[in-house]
């Protein structure tokens, strides 16, 4: 029993309200929200309001409920990479919240049909309508995300799913793409030119 301290085994953990939580909280504006993409939201583009400030997450006036049955995908693409650390879930209320969590990096653009595969890693969820509950995450695995998937498949007992809030916790690093990409350009006309002064000189001897 010493070995336990209060965490179950899916590592969940409370938090205290304090401004720090904020800052850990603050993932949502690395989120690329303009190919943010929901599958199955009742209403369009519900989905992008559930990333939010930590300062916000009890506030409901905005939601994603599902439309046709329970579940619900979201595909998340970052401006550069996450090592993801933790998440929070706010579900709807009763039977609404989502009772399960699939999580799957850098799979771009995932539909229905490919969650049929292997998650990275998958929860199951209690019900949490303050943000108190943390799911940590398989640091390890989840160290270089540039694209992160969560599929709710389903809920407590309803027809649809509501989420109000879900919060991301982890480090932020920019992607440097585009400086391998000058500094490769840059030394391409290196090599050409070396190769040119090298042509005149065997010209001149000829002649």
């Amino acid at each position: 029993m010493s070995g336990n301290h209060g965490h179950s085994c899916q590592g969940n953990h409370n938090h205290d309200d304090t401004p720090e939580m904020g800052i850990h909280y603050s993932l949502y504006t690395k989120i690329d929200t303009e190919n943010l993409e929901c599958l199955n939201e009742k209403s369009e583009n519900s989905g992008k309001d559930v990333f939010k400030a930590w300062e916000n997450r009890l506030s409901f006036d905005k939601f994603v409920e599902s439309d046709v049955d329970e579940e619900l995908l979201f595909n998340i693409p970052f401006t550069g990479n996450v090592k993801l650390k933790g998440v929070i879930v706010i579900g709807g209320e009763g039977e609404t919240h989502p009772s399960r969590m699939r999580l799957f990096k850098n799979r771009p653009h995932m539909t229905f049909d490919d969650t049929l595969s292997t998650p990275d890693q998958e929860f199951e969820l209690h019900p949490d309508t303050t943000g108190t509950i943390e799911y940590s995450t398989k640091v390890v695995k989840f160290s270089s995300v540039h694209h992160l998937t969560m599929h709710f498949p389903r809920n407590f007992g309803s027809e649809t799913t509501k989420v109000y809030y879900i919060g991301l916790r982890g480090e932020y690093s920019e992607a440097y793409r585009h400086g391998v990409t000058i500094c490769t350009y840059e030394a391409r006309p290196n090599l050409s030119d070396h190769k040119t002064n090298l042509m005149d000189n065997v010209t001149h001897e000829v002649q």
